[in-house]
């Protein structure tokens, strides 16, 4: 008799035994149906002796019910699932949960009904089959995925189809993508470049793990010299996944492959419709997709053929996941690329600062681009001292800025100005009595949008109308708007220079890759002269006419004690600032600040960078912070503030005593509420050589909690709120 182990979703269960039927086939890795009691479960066949589980009687296993028809999870990838949920402290299902993100791919293949319009259009139409029509052009989707996009109801649409606006079409859900040319359109490399890539080209060729650090001054031509060792791979038969931090970055990334490769690569990412989820991740799992661009979530899929990783602005934090399964994409990466056998390229301008000391200690092999391609000039950075050159009264762009400003529009010249926060204003109040407004489930401030004419919550998403009267008071016309958002930015811009075509570029108007695709367009064709954005500009983006950043506030990143905020404000700063003079026209940036003396400030001044990281290594080393010491996070949450302090009390009261281990707390974290959910946290400072994750572990394990609280463990926090 055949006895097979298997992890099935649901952390509360652990792995099951099962027996196979005469004449099934299962191997580590297959995806099955199995029952459990009266339902069916999905789980994947599982090594049974990395796998302990509850032995059961032979005669009391029950049979699987069938092999879905999907390839085994490969070997490496059950590895790095075993690793992630050893490192991450996280349960192992809920781990694999993450390489099984499509259920509908498990389902085999087949066909899809999509839908598009047909160009008929009756003479009377309703509001809303107008606005469908409006929104659907190029679109084929689902009913219930072109609802979505049209914002209107199925049954609006169903209406559609009945009228002949919308027709059916019948779509292979396996059918194949175009295969990338290695050869399509090859560039020429400059001698730096040309080094760097034939590196990594070989260690492609030798299928060998070496994890690279691609360290490239802004407009170097990273993305060109690592798509030599993509081509490479692609040479070799093998498939190539590419890391972006933002989806917004996806659209113009696909254009620049699309002209070096002759088509798009695969895109992987959560604005995919299920049907684009279910053909991508077969296509990738039978080896078929040569080459998948995604965000972090991309790291979980099936490839049976790995040849590259590439992980671009790596040193971005959106690559680390702050819910679920606490991972950082970038660490992933390379150890998904050691269990593959395969090279990792981490390529930045702004390395972070733990790459650059694994790069130090020899880890990581540093290939260093110090020069823009094509002999264009770093721009010429100016510090702008807001305690001598004030901004006007109620404006937040000083007078150099305003004069850059109108200098470029004058000589037809394209601006951007950076300020890291979205909507009109951070904190609304009222002048009468003093209210302020707060979001009901987050110990958070309300952030006005003007644009919509809602107060929002940045953090749960709650969002009421902007009243006409004070709330508290009642008094009507009274609401002041506290401190600048990118949206007040733009309305000062209307102002000072009103011939200006201004772009807001925040993730509330680049909610789409189709949305950050237009403004890319716009942006290149010279139909923009300023634009306005918080993070979401400072990467990726090659605009030649663009000659002008402007720093709005360089202080407020190092506001809140956080332990990467310095990096973290360097790193930004010199990324938006590296988007200024690309091409042949010089660039500047301008830099308003109150703390000109700051080390970040008089570092990005100078342009030293080298001088910074020293400086901030030596900081973290006295501190014991990460590279040279361990920093996790265990945060205890629930609905009823008591039981949320009483559960985290009793953590607190059952610490271990380790000489290498230092935990701190129980104390309500700085985001007290969130949520709805009362926050507490104990973070725990440990030696490098420490086995933290263990220590966690055998300390949390004998504790039992009441229904209603959760708690989370979070190794290498990039978050403390």
């Amino acid at each position: 008799m055949n006895r097979i182990r298997c992890l099935v979703f649901n952390a509360a269960l652990g792995p099951l035994d099962y027996r196979v039927p005469e004449g099934v086939e299962v191997e580590p890795g297959s995806v099955v149906v199995a029952p459990l009691g009266p339902r069916q479960i999905i789980g994947v066949v599982w090594e049974a002796e990395r796998l302990p589980a509850t032995e059961v009687p032979a005669n009391k296993l029950r049979p699987i019910l069938h092999v879905l028809p999907v390839p085994p999870l490969p070997a490496p990838l059950r590895r790095l699932i075993e690793w992630c949920a050893d490192y991450y402290v996280a349960p192992l299902a809920a781990v694999a949960r993450m390489a099984l993100s499509s259920s509908a791919a498990l389902r085999g293949g087949g066909t899809v009904t999509e839908y598009r319009l047909t160009g008929h259009e009756p003479a009377r139409l309703t509001p809303q089959r107008l606005q469908a029509i409006d929104l659907l052009h190029d679109q084929q989707a689902t009913i219930r995925e072109l609802a979505e996009i049209a914002g209107v109801s199925e049954g609006v649409l169903r209406g559609m189809v009945n009228t002949g606006i919308l027709e059916p079409v019948l779509v292979d859900s396996d059918r194949p993508y175009p295969e990338p040319d290695p050869h399509f359109a090859e560039h020429d490399l400059s001698p730096d470049q040309r080094g760097a890539a034939d590196r990594m080209v070989t260690a492609v060729k030798a299928h060998e793990f070496q994890p690279f650090l691609l360290d490239g001054v802004t407009g170097s031509g990273k993305t060109e010299t690592y798509f030599e060792a993509v081509s490479a791979a692609i040479e070799a038969g093998r498939q190539v996944l590419v890391l972006l931090p933002e989806i917004a970055l996806t659209q113009s990334f696909l254009k620049r492959f699309e002209a070096r490769f002759g088509v798009a690569p695969v895109s992987w990412h959560s604005s995919l419709k299920s049907s684009e989820r279910r053909r991508a991740w077969r296509q990738v799992a039978f080896g078929e997709a040569k080459v998948v661009v995604g965000a972090r979530s991309a790291l979980f899929l099936p490839f049976p053929r790995l040849g590259l990783i590439v992980v671009d602005e790596a040193h971005e934090i959106s690559f680390k996941q702050d819910d679920g399964v606490r991972y950082n994409a970038r660490d992933v990466a390379v150890m998904r690329g050691h269990f593959e056998k395969v090279p990792v390229i981490l390529a930045s301008a702004t390395p972070a600062l733990e790459s650059l000391q694994m790069a130090e200690a020899g880890r990581y092999e540093r290939l260093v681009l110090p020069a823009r391609f094509g002999g264009a000039s770093l721009p010429e950075i100016h510090i702008v001292d807001l305690r001598e050159k004030q901004p006007e009264r109620g404006r937040w762009i000083a007078p150099p800025l305003v004069e850059a400003l109108k200098e470029r529009l004058e000589r037809g010249e394209q601006s951007l100005l950076f300020l890291n926060r979205r909507g009109y204003a951070p904190l609304t109040l009222c002048r009468h009595c003093g209210f302020r407004f707060q979001c009901p489930n987050c110990s958070a401030w309300l952030v006005e949008h003007r644009l919509s004419r809602r107060l929002a919550c940045h953090h749960c998403g709650h969002e009421v109308p902007t009243p006409e009267r004070c709330p508290e008071c009642g008094e009507p016309d009274c609401l002041v708007a506290c401190g600048p958002g990118v949206e007040r930015i733009a309305d000062e811009v209307a102002e000072i220079v009103p011939e200006a075509r201004v772009a807001l570029v925040t993730s509330d108007t680049l909610t789409s890759p189709a949305k950050a695709a237009e403004f890319v367009e716009m942006a290149a064709n010279k139909a923009i002269d300023v634009i306005v954005g918080t993070q979401l500009v400072t990467k990726g983006y090659h605009f030649p006419d663009l000659t002008l950043v402007g720093v709005i506030d360089a202080d407020m990143g190092l506001e809140g004690g956080d332990l990467r905020a310095a990096e973290r404000t360097y790193q930004q700063i010199a990324q938006v600032a590296g988007r200024a003079g690309r091409a042949e026209k010089p660039g500047e940036v301008l830099i308003q600040t109150r703390h000109p003396e700051a080390a970040v400030i008089a570092a990005l001044a100078s342009g030293d960078r080298d001088a910074f990281y020293e400086a901030e290594t030596e900081a973290r080393r006295d501190a014991g912070a990460p590279p040279f010491g361990r920093w996790a996070a265990i945060i205890v949450s629930s609905e009823d503030e008591a039981e949320a302090k009483e559960a985290a009390r009793a953590i607190g009261g059952t610490r271990p005593d380790f000489n290498d281990v230092m935990i701190l707390g129980p104390a309500p974290a700085p985001l007290s509420l969130l949520r709805g959910r009362y926050r507490y946290r104990l973070l725990i400072n440990a030696r490098r050589s420490s086995e933290v994750q263990k220590v966690i572990r055998e300390w949390l394990e004998p504790l039992r909690f009441p229904p209603g609280v959760r708690v989370a463990v979070d190794i290498d926090p990039y978050s403390f709120v």
